[in-house]
């Protein structure tokens, strides 16, 4: 059964049941992510990789309700309230922002909920905020930028300009980048979160003339940065994290990303036969290739599937036990967690190609293997 509301907050409620096997024990899902406004691409990737395991999986007892943040934190906190008070959910997920993470994630797992995150990775959530109830589904966020970094060094980059958007994710960015670059850093610049105009910071680009530039700008400011800085004239090589290179955004921008170099923990090409058949399904459900946000949906409910598999949601240490053990084969191959609940995993560099009217990532090599990331000595648990 699929039952759709339109709620009059402007928020989009979506309950899912689906047919399975009546020995695993109920479990109610809260997907909290963007779905309108600026990065609704991104919280849509995620929810459409979620419900595609869910579909293939076929198990009655999940129950998933989806509501769109608007990536305003502020209606997140008020969703989340309303889904661990009203609805009574066993695990939240969904949230694509840090900012929004960390206004709901600390406040979900006191109270006892199970929160997977399926992209935000903020730092105090991996170090000393980490938490028995929180597990990262995707990746820290200094990771890619770590191994941007690691690669950069290594190909004798000696000087870049690096900017990000003004909030934890994009301070996060850049602390990773700097932590494995050794050259030169020409300029720091932080933006405005969603801004759209970057003629101020192209400027400064042309100025600075470093070797080569950095940018993390998710979703739209991606889109917006990269069309600009192609009119612009500036020829300086751009690389980043995937976030601004990925799926969403090639198909926005086109040509004028070809050639960039960017690092990922996932991409299309992966000779994993789990990876084969995820996206090879997520096109033939969706119509369109997955991203690195799909797979990330994807697996975070392929973990709560298989922790259904072995414990009940409301013993709460043998489900977590089960989350843990990741017993399933992912498109990224088999998962891992370290001791914050982070994944240790192996990070790619891919390029920007075009395979024929499609511009997509093709996998270059590896940049970081098996790396964990640089807070987990502070965890405690």
């Amino acid at each position: 059964m699929v039952k759709i509301n339109l709620l009059k907050a402007g928020l989009v409620g979506l309950s899912l049941c689906v047919a399975g096997t009546a020995m695993a024990k109920p479990v109610k899902v809260g997907m909290i992510t963007t779905l309108s406004g600026g990065g609704s691409g991104l919280g849509i990737d995620v929810r459409d990789g979620f419900m595609l395991a869910v579909k293939q999986a076929g198990n009655k007892d999940l129950e998933v309700v989806i509501e769109d943040d608007a990536r305003k934190p502020g209606l997140a906190v008020q969703i989340a309230d309303k889904m661990i008070q009203s609805e009574k959910v066993d695990i939240l997920t969904g949230i694509i922002w840090s900012n929004l993470a960390m206004a709901v994630v600390p406040s979900a797992v006191a109270q006892g909920k199970i929160y997977i995150s399926p992209n935000a990775g903020p730092s105090q959530l991996a170090g000393k905020g980490c938490h028995p109830n929180y597990f990262n589904a995707s990746f820290q966020n200094d990771n890619l930028p770590e191994a941007m970094g690691a690669y950069a060094t290594k190909t004798g980059v000696k000087s870049t300009f690096i900017m990000a958007p003004n909030y934890p994710a994009g301070k996060d960015v850049l602390n990773g980048f700097k932590r494995f670059y050794k050259g030169k850093l020409s300029s720091e610049v932080y933006t405005k979160l969603g801004q759209t105009d970057y003629a101020a910071e192209i400027a400064q680009i042309r100025a600075s003339k470093a070797e080569s530039v950095f940018v993390f700008l998710p979703g739209g400011m991606g889109i917006a940065f990269m069309k600009q800085y192609a009119q612009s004239g500036v020829d300086i090589p751009v690389m980043g994290p995937a976030f601004s290179f990925d799926q969403g955004i090639l198909k926005a921008v086109g040509p004028v990303a070809v050639g960039v170099k960017n690092t990922s923990h996932w991409s299309k090409d992966l000779k994993f036969p789990a990876n084969k058949a995820f996206v090879e399904s997520f096109q033939a459900e969706y119509g369109r290739l997955p991203s690195l946000y799909a797979v990330q949906g994807f697996d975070t409910a392929s973990l709560i599937l298989s922790a259904m598999k072995t414990a009940d949601v409301k013993d709460t240490d043998a489900f977590r036990a089960a989350i843990k053990k990741a017993d399933f084969d992912s498109p990224r191959g088999k998962l891992k967690f370290g001791n914050n609940q982070h994944l240790i995993q192996t990070i790619y560099v891919r390029e920007v190609v075009k395979e024929g009217d499609i511009y997509t990532n093709k996998l270059e090599g590896i940049a970081l293997e098996n790396h964990q990331d640089a807070y987990a000595s502070q965890c405690k648990m």
